[in-house]
């Protein structure tokens, strides 16, 4: 038994790397991790995103008008929050490097990745951040006002569905940096499928709303995907976490629209 219990741990560690990489979720510590589990990791990124819809559908459920009978705007500002605090902030982080990089850089490659680096928000950042979280809040508060708390399933699985696509199929711009690793080492073929799972898992239970999600996570993408290569000659830790963060404000728009 004990052997059993042993090799489910050694078969769910690259689960475990995946959770606590970009979750606060009480993954198990898996220690030391080797660049080629970082690589193996990259497969399980959409189910890390399951999880975190998951805890925000159910916290949407809970606490909106359905059943606790919470208002609206309340119980969408205490989902945000979780939301938020569920990534560590870590997409979000992301998102400012890369609006202050992408202001700042003023076209120079050098310049916009030097300016990533830089810990310190400016206003482009802040201001993305500011935009992001009331288009978050706004759609939440518009979803669960419907009742429809439990389509939020949906979008941090297909944000972050995104990444195994980015890292198998995009440069990494950077000699070295947290993101060089996985996709280096990120099995193309077990990455692809996962992509594929997501996308028919969302079209088969929403069918066209499902459709119209995955139009629109590839409408973003794929500019994307260029602009990168154009400016950076591929991305960054950062610029993925900013695709997550605009997945994800894309998505919700949308679904609180349709």
């Amino acid at each position: 038994m004990d052997i059993d219990r042993s090799t489910a741990r050694l078969t769910l560690r690259p689960l475990w790397i995946a959770g606590r990489l970009l979750s606060r979720f009480p993954f198990p510590d898996p220690g030391q991790v080797a660049p080629a589990e970082l690589g193996r990791a990259v497969p399980w990124y959409p189910a890390i995103g399951l999880l975190l819809g998951l805890a925000i559908g159910l916290a949407a459920v809970l606490l909106g008008p359905g059943l606790l009978n919470r208002p609206a705007g309340v119980t969408a500002a205490l989902v945000l929050a979780l939301w938020v605090w569920s990534t560590g902030g870590l997409h979000l982080d992301g998102l400012a490097d890369t609006a202050d990089a992408w202001v700042g850089g003023q076209g120079s490659r050098e310049r916009t990745l030097a300016i990533m680096k830089d810990p310190a928000s400016g206003p482009a950042g802040v201001t993305a951040l500011v935009l992001v979280l009331i288009a978050k809040f706004a759609a939440l508060t518009a979803l669960i006002g419907a009742g429809d708390g439990w389509s939020l399933l949906w979008v941090p699985l297909l944000a972050r569905a995104q990444l195994p696509l980015l890292l198998i199929g995009t440069p990494y711009a950077r000699p070295q940096g947290m993101a060089g690793d996985p996709a280096r080492e990120a099995p193309p073929g077990a990455c692809r499928l996962v992509v594929a799972l997501a996308g028919g898992a969302t079209v088969a239970v929403l069918g066209w709303v499902g459709v119209l999600l995955l139009a629109t996570a590839a409408a973003l993408y794929w500019p994307l995907r260029r602009v990168l290569l154009e400016r950076l000659g591929g991305f960054t830790g950062d610029t993925a976490g900013a695709l997550v963060e605009l997945t994800e404000t894309l998505l919700i728009l949308v679904l609180a629209m349709v």
